[in-house]
């Protein structure tokens, strides 16, 4: 009898949930670039709801034990199935239902995901202080067309740049903003792609000049690194001799 009536509470849960209507209408990623060569990702999915669904979304959204797997299974594939790889590791996932509204096409509401990916990115020192970053297409997971991934529908895609990085290559050319390939991109921070670009032979690169206050830390990290606590030992040291040379000379 137990057995049974689990049964049914399973039964009448599915079809509550099959009776839910949502419908997602445009999905918005921004993609950060760090230094690190990881990224730090944004989606908001706008999700249209039925007047009949109205109630189920809010007590959804109350739920405390539903797992993504749960909102996949009501939302539908496009929930979890783009962008982003899951393959290629994801670490800090937040996953934010947000509160229904209202406007003259309906009732929506926003499922925010953010998250960090590694290795985005791969980077080439080219000088002294000059490095070189080439995006790394694997962590994409875009729909598939004839000719290869292709940005789903009703899509926006954007990469925010890396404080003061230079953009070198990008391809296809961005939708947003309009003169950044007739002006070499300069100035840029970010670029968009809306929906529909074929994104199958995706590149870019882009450079970064690290300044001689960050050369000269990371030069003292490494010691520190390496000599540890005697590493203060060794600076005092070097202040206190260059101390004496210069009060010795100073008396010649």
């Amino acid at each position: 009898m137990r057995y049974s009536l689990l049964g049914l509470a399973v039964l009448l849960l599915m079809l509550q949930y099959a009776g839910a209507s949502y419908t997602v209408t445009h999905l918005n990623v921004t993609m950060a670039l760090n230094k690190n060569t990881s990224a730090f990702v944004n989606e908001v999915l706008t999700l249209q709801i039925s007047n009949a669904s109205v109630q189920q979304y809010t007590t959804n959204r109350l739920a405390l034990n539903l797992t993504l797997s749960t909102w996949q299974s009501l939302v539908g594939p496009m929930l979890v199935q783009h962008i982003i790889n899951p393959t290629g590791g994801l670490y800090n996932f937040k996953f934010l239902p947000g509160a229904i509204f209202k406007n003259s096409s309906g009732n929506f509401a926003y499922l925010l995901m953010s998250y960090d990916v590694p290795n985005v990115t791969t980077v080439e020192q080219t000088g002294p202080r000059s490095f070189v970053y080439s995006f790394n297409t694997k962590v994409f997971n875009f729909e598939h067309g004839v000719s290869g991934e292709v940005l789903p529908a009703n899509t926006t895609f954007t990469i925010e740049m890396p404080p003061g990085a230079q953009i070198i290559s990008v391809y296809p050319v961005p939708d947003s903003p309009p003169s950044a390939f007739t002006n070499s991109y300069k100035n840029v921070t970010k670029i968009s792609w809306f929906y529909g670009e074929p994104l199958s032979s995706f590149t870019l690169k882009f450079s970064l000049q690290e300044s001689i206050e960050t050369e000269v830390l990371k030069f003292l990290s490494g010691v520190y690194s390496f000599f540890g606590y005697y590493t203060y030992l060794i600076i005092a040291l070097a202040i206190v001799a260059l101390i004496i040379y210069l009060y010795f000379r100073a008396g010649r």
